[in-house]
């Protein structure tokens, strides 16, 4: 039985694999056309199984292309002597695969060829290749035809020694734009980082000639496909509100997509007669959300690197006015290329995905506030507990009423808490509150949606009841109306009577507000909570 894969790459003999049969297409469409394809994108996104798949399909229906497949991820601390060599050997080795795949042989005089040739630098490279297309091209191989065209896939293209990087692409340019020279004939180069951000010498583009492509993540009709592939074989269903959340939570991206769809179906013990619910979908999101995992590692390792991403991020998700999605900024430039951003329709940044979001606010608020013993007023004594209904429910309104008046307590000690900026010390404060409520009882917190514009929708989920909160900045009584407004349009589409609206006003005469009431038919508790309070003068 094939299973979900998240580790390396996929083989479609042993992993559901969403077919990308439109990007495919598109792609042999390129290499046919002799285009030097290049993608570039994060880490874990299906990217190195969608180009080796696509090539093996172009090889299956047009057996006269030639493919060498390398990785250049072994050679990052090569001279430039080891690499070439280095280099020489991996595509010897590449070719005696494709022989034997075949069930062929090469010539004798492409074997001398090959036995008595070495590699020292890009100009021997372009000799090489010369020699090499024209000895493929040949009828006295052994049982195989003759190979008209070489596609060359370089895999961990960003792997490339720095000192080489430009010398390297200007020759493979050399090749694509000279009449006589057709080896290879087209070239795809999959990486991480960009051609600009490897051209380490900032001289002009040595690879001007590229067609970019984009591998975009899973549509939610893939999604749906992958899944169904599962059902076919193994007969347990997927309830169709479970395939619309991990889309959602997701967005498609590839890994998180496939590691939810593992927990379901391989850890979370399931009986296979029974749907998948939307119950056991939260059990799985909690799971991915608390446990570790590489593709989330690799996420909170890249956010750290720099101070710097912490307040662009905060400013992603705290001003509704937006943060331009600006690639010749450094900083957006490479938050992109981690993955944890993307550009939204109206050209502004947004954070990736839901489950991005709650990492990233993970990562970066403090393990303690140093406030949690002023959650409660002093007649609480059953803590949490105390916001439960006895029926059990969540007693939202009077949750968020003890936030409130928690801010209150707290007064200026809200500046006091650690490595937080002024500005989002409010959404730490209650993401740390309303998390650990949820965990103490029984519930989670995620997020309903990506986030962008100032917008953050919190979600509590508890004994198979969702309680959405979204949270602001204070931008003015017009924002704030509209705000209601939105959410309220949005409470409608996600089939849900009623949610919570928390402003926190940072101005330095904020007029606090609570207000109950119904917009379109939803009902809305509105709070409007000042956060910033001066601390007691010294004199």
């Amino acid at each position: 039985m094939r299973r979900f894969g998240t580790e390396g790459r996929v083989y479609p003999e042993e992993y559901y694999v969403v077919p990308r049969t439109e990007e495919s297409v598109d792609f042999t469409n390129r290499v046919k056309d002799g285009k030097y394809i290049v993608l570039f994108a994060p880490r874990q996104t299906g990217k190195t199984t969608f180009f080796r798949l696509a090539l093996a399909a172009l090889t299956e229906e047009h057996p006269t292309y030639f493919p060498i497949q390398l990785d250049f991820q072994v050679m990052r601390s090569a001279s430039p002597a080891t690499f070439y060599a280095r280099l020489y050997r991996l595509m010897c080795m590449q070719i005696e695969s494709v022989f034997q795949k075949r069930g062929g042989a090469p010539s004798e005089a492409l074997t001398q060829f090959l036995e008595n040739t070495t590699l020292t630098d890009d100009f021997s490279m372009l000799l090489f290749f010369q020699q090499l297309g024209s000895l493929l091209d040949s009828n006295s191989h052994k049982q195989v035809p003759a190979f008209k065209r070489v596609v060359l896939l370089i895999d961990e293209f960003d792997g490339i020694p720095r000192t080489i990087v430009s010398d390297f692409l200007y020759a493979l340019r050399q090749i694509y734009l000279s009449g006589e020279m057709q080896c290879p004939y087209s070239v795809g180069i999959v990486g991480v980082k960009s051609i600009a951000q490897l051209d380490y010498d900032r001289s002009v583009s040595p690879f001007n000639i590229q067609d970019e492509f984009n591998l975009p993540n899973f549509t939610l009709e893939q999604v749906r496909g992958l899944l169904g592939q599962y059902t076919a074989e193994v007969g347990q269903a997927f309830a169709p509100e479970v395939i619309a959340d991990i889309h959602k939570q997701t967005a498609g991206q590839p890994v998180l997509v496939n590691r939810l769809a593992q927990i379901l179906t391989a850890e979370l013990d399931i009986p296979k007669t029974e749907t998948i619910t939307p119950a056991h979908f939260t059990t799985a999101h909690t799971q991915l959300l608390r446990a570790r995992n590489t593709n989330i590692e690799h996420l909170t390792t890249n956010i750290r690197r720099d101070r710097r991403f912490e307040r662009i991020l905060m400013d992603i998700m705290s001003y509704e006015e937006g943060v331009g999605f600006n690639l010749h900024d450094e900083l957006i430039s490479e938050l992109a290329t981690y993955g944890v951003i993307k550009e939204g329709p109206d050209g502004m940044c947004e954070i990736a995905n839901p489950i991005y979001l709650y990492t990233i606010l993970q990562a970066f608020k403090p393990t303690m506030n140093g406030l949690e013993r002023e959650y409660f007023h002093e007649d609480n004594i059953a803590g949490f507990q105390a916001y439960l209904t006895a029926a059990g429910q969540i007693d939202m309104e009077r949750l968020l009423d003890n936030f409130r008046d928690f801010i209150a307590r707290a007064g200026f000690k809200i500046l006091q808490v650690p490595d937080t900026p002024q500005e989002s010390v409010g959404r730490h404060l209650l993401l740390t509150y309303l998390d650990l409520f949820a965990r103490g009882v029984g519930g989670v917190m995620s997020f309903e949606v990506a986030t962008g514009r100032g917008r953050m929708d919190l979600l509590i989920t508890h004994k198979g009841r969702k309680y959405i909160v979204e949270t602001k900045i204070w931008r003015g009584d017009i924002r704030y109306q509209a705000g209601k407004k939105q959410l309220a349009a949005y409470l409608k589409l996600e089939g849900t009577l009623q949610g919570y609206y928390v402003v926190f006003d940072h101005r330095r005469n904020p007029e606090p507000r609570v207000e109950t009431e119904t917009i379109d038919g939803v009902g809305l508790r509105s709070y409007v909570i000042p956060v910033i309070q001066e601390a007691p003068s010294s004199q």
